[in-house]
């Protein structure tokens, strides 16, 4: 009996663990180019009473094997990287990706960080950086006075310069494709970082090598489906529920065993 309390203690842990990545993707439902996940569980280990093909009687033998699970455990975050919205935007550097890829901007510490997040302003320098102040990678500065920006689908940032009566390209931007985008980190701020399983960054022009193309004036939305994430609340509250009447009952089993020699 005390088997059942642990094992559905096991299944309210994990179950809270599920209301807490809902919250989160929840609280950033309109967060640019946030990325929804998804809890994933695994069952724990079985306690095994006979295995299957054991002999019973001699000369037969258990056609099916009797094991009692130990529960559930919450295993991973997957990320959905799946196309938020897109969504018009007044800002000469605001962008969206449309299709696979990341943004990479500079970090304070030397390294680079990746972003879906394509809300792009320039500093007292001209240079183009993001709302944190982080540059765009490869780095890319705007002569004051610059006229008539526009940004193609490849990248290309052309503009009118001071003394020029013609378009000139003052830069090209990159987008980041990873083998196994999943595997990126993230670390808050709209950022991710590579290493672990995501594989090494490929820097590459957009709309090609499988990355998709730069729309400007518009940002991409958060992917997260609010009729989806509430049916999946439902879920794990239902879920959290019978597992503490899972509990109960197997109080209640115990008390009654504690009260035969009455």
């Amino acid at each position: 009996m005390m088997r059942a309390l642990n094992t559905a203690g096991t299944g309210m842990v994990a179950q809270q663990m599920n209301l807490d990545v809902l919250a989160n993707n929840l609280a950033n439902v309109n967060t640019t180019g946030f990325k929804s996940q998804r809890a994933e569980f695994q069952d724990l280990m079985y306690q095994t009473y006979r295995s299957s093909g054991a002999t019973v009687g001699g000369t037969f033998t258990a056609p099916e094997s009797a094991q009692i699970g130990l529960g559930s455990r919450f295993v991973a975050s997957a990320t959905s990287f799946g196309q938020g919205a897109l969504q018009n935007s007044s800002g000469t550097f605001d962008m969206a990706i449309l299709g696979e890829g990341f943004f990479k901007v500079s970090m304070p510490d030397g390294s680079f960080a990746y972003t879906r997040d394509g809300s792009f302003r320039t500093d007292a320098n001209g240079l183009v950086v993001n709302q944190d102040g982080y540059p765009l990678e490869p780095a890319i500065t705007v002569e004051s006075g610059t006229t008539s920006i526009t940004i193609s689908q490849d990248g290309t940032v052309s503009g009118t310069t001071p003394g020029s009566d013609s378009p000139s390209t003052i830069g090209n931007i990159t987008v980041s494709v990873f083998p196994n985008p999943g595997g990126l980190t993230r670390i808050g701020q709209n950022l991710f970082r590579s290493g672990g399983n995501s594989g090494d960054a490929q820097d590459v022009t957009p709309g090609s090598q499988g990355s998709g193309g730069i729309v400007q004036g518009h940002l991409e939305g958060s992917n997260v489906q609010i009729v989806d994430e509430m049916v999946r609340m439902i879920t794990a509250q239902r879920a959290y529920e019978i597992n503490s009447k899972a509990i109960m009952t197997a109080d209640e089993m115990l008390s009654i065993l504690n009260n035969l020699k009455r």
